[in-house]
């Protein structure tokens, strides 16, 4: 089984075509398809962590999530900070096609990998408000709470966190404290867009391997994580 990442889909919805911040957004959906249908095979795994659709409202999203679902593979979401059509996670499960799955303070066992994570927050520094400390401070606790969910399911798998917001930066350790406590291998994190991008943290940084995987500083293809034998397309930039 290969695993698949790639964040920031930001599905139209009908009301918001990406190409309003530049022309290389132009048909980006069909792009990231067409990559998808040509390396994904039906047993492997695509990870998404986050900013999924421009829809308010569960019902505005569901063509959006019946798009995403009509692509091969299994699709693990994760909530992002544009996600607010995200309501209650009960009605977000049973809206989601049969090879959907969400994570909400809790994890799945996959492929004998655990997968755990939070949507995570804007990291302490300058920019940082105090409603800004308040939610971040929540995000840990919920990062937490989805780490011991996995530990619970097996305390031998290895652990791959998705985070929408950066974990860390190069001044900034954020929640590399808590990946690191609890023996994570990978985490992977989109939300950065445009010249952010390349200044995002990545690769091995303590005993974490770091992924930034937003759509656009992937030329939006698929980035992958765990490249099965025949498609060793890694992705980076």
């Amino acid at each position: 089984m290969a695993v698949y990442a790639i964040a920031d889909l930001h599905l139209p919805a009908r009301q918001k075509p990406m190409d309003i911040f530049g022309d290389h957004w132009k048909d980006h959906f069909q792009r990231i398809s067409a990559d998808w249908r040509a390396r994904v095979k039906p047993e492997d795994l695509v990870l998404l962590p986050g900013d999924l659709s421009w829809a308010m409202r569960l019902e505005e999203a569901l063509e959006d999530l019946e798009s995403i679902g009509a692509l091969p593979g299994t699709k693990l979401l994760l909530r992002g900070n544009h996600d607010y059509w995200w309501s209650s996670i009960g009605r977000v499960r049973r809206a989601l096609p049969e090879n959907m799955y969400a994570l909400q303070n809790d994890s799945v066992l996959l492929g004998g990998r655990l997968y755990a994570g939070s949507r995570g927050w804007t990291l302490p520094g300058p920019e940082q408000t105090e409603d800004d400390r308040k939610i971040y401070e929540r995000e840990r606790m919920r990062l937490e709470m989805s780490l011991k969910h996995a530990r619970r399911l097996s305390q031998d798998a290895p652990i791959t966190v998705m985070l929408h917001y950066p974990p860390l930066t190069e001044e900034e350790p954020g929640f590399s404290d808590i990946l690191e406590a609890y023996g994570v291998c990978d985490c992977v994190y989109g939300h950065l867009h445009g010249p952010a991008i390349y200044g995002a943290v990545r690769g091995v940084r303590g005993t974490v391997r770091y992924h930034q995987v937003s759509c656009d500083g992937l030329d939006f293809k698929l980035y992958a994580l765990y490249p099965d034998i025949d498609d060793p397309t890694t992705g980076e930039v």
